[in-house]
């Protein structure tokens, strides 16, 4: 039963992951859209509230700021997801492979456009969407191949989001709207979870995450379930 935050948070960790949105996209969503009308019990979570407690659209910046065992990105069907720091090995090992940015890169998988905006990131640590927007010099002309690379980079696992920063003036006042904080997963989640990852063979990876996922979801089709793994 999810009548709250906490509730939701208890729920992630014990599946590992979860869409972020309201659609399971035939995976697992903990809370779809409609979930107060459909739910099967009273309950006062409801989208686009605004109440931190039972909104689920606030949860997703809420795990950032005061969660250290989530990570929240474009990791499932380019579309927004949770993966706890338990299963993030995991699909560390299926996706990246023990390969780092540039080997990636060299070996012909990632696009230009990626290695402009990872080496700013990597460089940063951490930065906000506007300030990489200025520094890797996308403008509006080029924005679809901006935002292209940047899911691009959130489905490979090398970036995440940690967070969101408003814009600060001349005179040091905040000002707009916030906008979203990338990092790397290596300085979101450190080195542990990478070294779990490198004692993981990809079939041992996958077995373990589809083992998951049918637990969750036991009617999971295996060509979705190959794609949500994949990315």
């Amino acid at each position: 039963m999810i009548r709250n935050y906490q509730d939701f948070l208890e729920a992630l960790r014990m599946s590992g992951f979860s869409m972020g949105g309201g659609n399971d996209d035939g995976i697992y969503s903990i809370i779809s859209w409609g979930w107060n009308e459909n739910s099967p019990y009273e309950t006062p979570v409801k989208w686009h509230t605004g109440d931190i407690d039972t909104d689920p659209w606030e949860w997703r910046m809420r795990v950032l700021d005061e969660e250290t065992d989530i990570a929240y990105a474009k990791v499932f069907f380019k579309k927004s997801g949770f993966i706890t720091k338990d299963l993030y090995p995991q699909f560390l090992a299926v996706r990246r492979q023990g390969l780092s940015f540039k080997e990636t890169y060299d070996d012909g998988c990632m696009s230009y456009e990626t290695k402009r905006i990872y080496e700013v990131i990597a460089s940063e640590k951490q930065i906000p969407i506007h300030l990489l927007k200025e520094k890797t010099g996308f403008g509006k002309e080029n924005q679809s191949a901006f935002d292209r690379a940047l899911v691009e980079l959130q489905m490979k696992l090398f970036v995440t989001l940690s967070g969101h920063q408003r814009k600060v003036s001349k005179t040091g006042d905040e000002y707009g709207w916030s906008s979203t904080v990338l990092t790397t997963t290596e300085c979101f989640f450190g080195a542990d979870v990478f070294k779990k990852a490198e004692k993981l063979t990809i079939e041992e990876a996958y077995s373990q995450i589809e083992a998951q996922i049918l637990r969750v979801n036991p009617t999971a089709q295996a060509k979705k379930m190959k794609k949500f793994i994949t990315g």
